[in-house]
Parts: structure tokens; C-alpha cells; sequence
């Protein structure tokens, strides 16, 4: 098996992921995914589509990713790797397509407009 390069987005990061056969490493930015996501929540949104698809010590993977929070990060690793997933094999849709994972999350941060403190929040009308 060639090596399957594929990207996923949330919010304002972006991962773009590497898969090759191997024992189920996992590089972020060349750290180990425990050192990378410190959190198990985070991990396990990582781990997610591989657990899903009974592939965890199938495939080595590596990241780079940049952009967002961590969270959004986490998430946008989530993304590519059940992309790469599905192009592998495509019975592996049936089994990530009702989790959820094959769609990209579209929510943004809505921006500040002028003459208000941010986005929605109004400065205070103070009357005396």
C-alpha cells in the first residue's frame, strides 16, 4: 500500500495526514500523540475512526497541523483520518458516515462588529 495524503478543517485548523502501513504510531509536528494531546478526550477523538473500524495497529500516521485551538486540531486530525479511511476501503463509510466523522463541521467564529464590544455583546447604555 502507497501512502494516502488527505486534509481536514475545523474552525481555523488544518491537518493534513499521512497514512502507511505499519504498528499504529501517531506524529503530530514530529511528538508523539500523547505528548502532542495531553488529554484523553483529545486522544480519543483522534483515536476515533481507527477504533471505529477495528484498525488500530494497522497504520502508522503523521500529521502536521496548524491553525485553531487544540480542540479544533484534534478535531480536524479526526477528519482527514477517516477520509484516508474511506479512500482505503470503502466499506469503512457504512461504519464512519453515522458517527458523524465524514462531515466537515462548518461553525466559524462569527466576527466583531463595530461599535460593539464583540460579536453579539453590546457595549452598556448607561442612562443618568
Amino acid at each position: 500500500m502507497e501512502m494516502i495524503h488527505k486534509i481536514g478543517r475545523r474552525k481555523t485548523a488544518v491537518a493534513r495526514v499521512y497514512v502507511t502501513e505499519g504498528k499504529g504510531n501517531i506524529t503530530i509536528n514530529k511528538r508523539d500523540l500523547s505528548n502532542y494531546f495531553p488529554t484523553a478526550t483529545l486522544q480519543y477523538k483522534v483515536k476515533q475512526p481507527f477504533t471505529l473500524t477495528n484498525n488500530e495497529e494497522n497504520f502508522d500516521v503523521k500529521v502536521n497541523v496548524y491553525g485553531g485551538g487544540i480542540t479544533g486540531q484534534a478535531e480536524a486530525v479526526r477528519l482527514a483520518l477517516s477520509r484516508a479511511l474511506c479512500e482505503m476501503d470503502a466499506e469503512n463509510r457504512l461504519v464512519l458516515k453515522p458517527e458523524g466523522l465524514l462531515t466537515r463541521d462548518p461553525r466559524m467564529v462569527e466576527r466583531k462588529k463595530f461599535g460593539q464590544k464583540k460579536a453579539r455583546k453590546k457595549f452598556q447604555f448607561s442612562k443618568r
